[in-house]
């Protein structure tokens, strides 16, 4: 191997390490987000909650996870905010 192999082949190296460290850090939110989304699904269907699933909502499920749902049901039934 000459010496540019070597070089690309230990680029190719850290970059995979580098992005395997990402994708193992950023794991547990997008289980989280898809966690809360499922909640807010099954609250739609199941119970059928009078929720307005607007892109605010789906933003605050996915950034907040079971907590926004649970925040985005919470206020939906109290009727303060996210009423269709």
């Amino acid at each position: 191997m000459t010496g540019p192999e070597i070089l690309l082949l230990v680029l190719v190296l850290v970059g995979v390490l580098l992005a395997a460290t990402i994708v193992r850090a950023i794991s547990p939110f997008i289980v989280n987000a898809v966690v809360g989304l499922l909640v807010l699904f099954l609250a739609n269907a199941v119970f059928a909650l009078p929720i307005a699933v607007t892109p605010v909502v789906l933003l605050i499920v996915a950034l907040g996870g079971v907590l926004g749902a649970i925040a985005v049901i919470v206020l939906a039934l109290f009727g303060i905010a996210f009423v269709p």
